[in-house]
């Protein structure tokens, strides 16, 4: 408890520092030591990546699932884990606040809990039932000597809702009910990241993706942290399929000298060279 203890306290400083941190997602125990090797300070599940890993598309993970594999990586590695749990795999306050339990004895420094219902026909859970649920999982993270630093995550923009004004409206009520982090992933322009910045008082994650401004520019508009989500599993299998067919289809070994920079690196990482 003590070692955990002392993890979320550096996760809880690094959101206070001046400057951004750098949070990349590891899919498994392998990835995150290999990140902490690369000098980052903190680290955080990816849903899509631990789905992959399985042959399933994200969503598709159950809880004792989630949980088993965050435990995992939180093991692997002595930096503060923080775990994507989705909507908390539940609709119910009781049950998401469960989750977050589950989590605090799994060994993490946080967990994110989004207030997306994972149904096609009504996508986002209703702003007084969201932040709920809110409520229910921050009592949860914040009870008992050791606590978790709770990210709540406005999913509008994932879902085809750009709607930034509820966005931020959201992200304030989860605020009162307790959350430590807020979030939005899928917003890209400076000038709607910059307005949830001014518009809340806690620390405010960002998803690096496409179109995103750089992290230095994140920096000067107020972001304390920034995240990859499944980019860097997805990157990974990017390079396999790269290989594969140019082995398939050319007949070379050009992927080689990737797999030799890759080889190094996991020596290095792993402790056996």
């Amino acid at each position: 408890m003590t070692a955990q203890a002392d993890k979320v306290q550096r996760f809880l400083a690094l959101h206070r520092a001046s400057t951004p941190f750098l949070m990349p997602n590891p899919w498994d125990p392998g990835s995150a030591r290999l990140l902490q090797s690369l000098g980052f300070e903190a680290l955080a599940t990816t849903s899509g990546g631990h789905a992959a890993t399985l042959g399933r598309l994200d969503g598709s993970v159950s809880r004792e699932e989630a949980i088993t594999h965050a435990a995992s990586i939180a093991e692997a590695t002595d930096l503060p884990v923080s775990a994507d749990f989705e909507n908390g795999f539940a609709d119910e306050p009781e049950a998401v606040a469960e989750t977050v339990q589950l989590g605090l004895r799994a060994g993490l420094a946080g967990c994110s809990v989004e207030d997306s219902s994972g149904r096609p026909d009504a996508p986002i859970y209703d702003v007084a039932f969201a932040t709920e649920r809110v409520a229910a999982a921050a009592e949860a993270a914040h009870a008992g000597p050791v606590g978790v630093v709770l990210t709540a995550r406005a999913e509008n923009h994932l879902h085809g809702r750009s709607d930034l004004s509820d966005t931020i409206a959201r992200l304030q009520r989860y605020q009162e009910a307790g959350a430590d982090v807020l979030y939005a992933p899928g917003l890209t322009t400076a000038d709607d990241i910059g307005a949830v910045v001014a518009a809340v008082d806690r620390p405010v994650n960002v998803l690096a993706r496409p179109g995103c401004p750089s992290v230095a520019e994140l920096a000067e508009l107020g972001v304390r942290r920034i995240s990859v989500g499944g980019a860097f599993a997805y990157a990974a299998i990017g390079a396999v399929v790269e290989a594969a067919r140019e082995l398939r289809e050319e007949g070379t070994y050009g992927f080689c000298t990737r797999a030799g920079a890759g080889s190094r690196a996991a020596q290095a990482a792993f402790g056996r060279g």
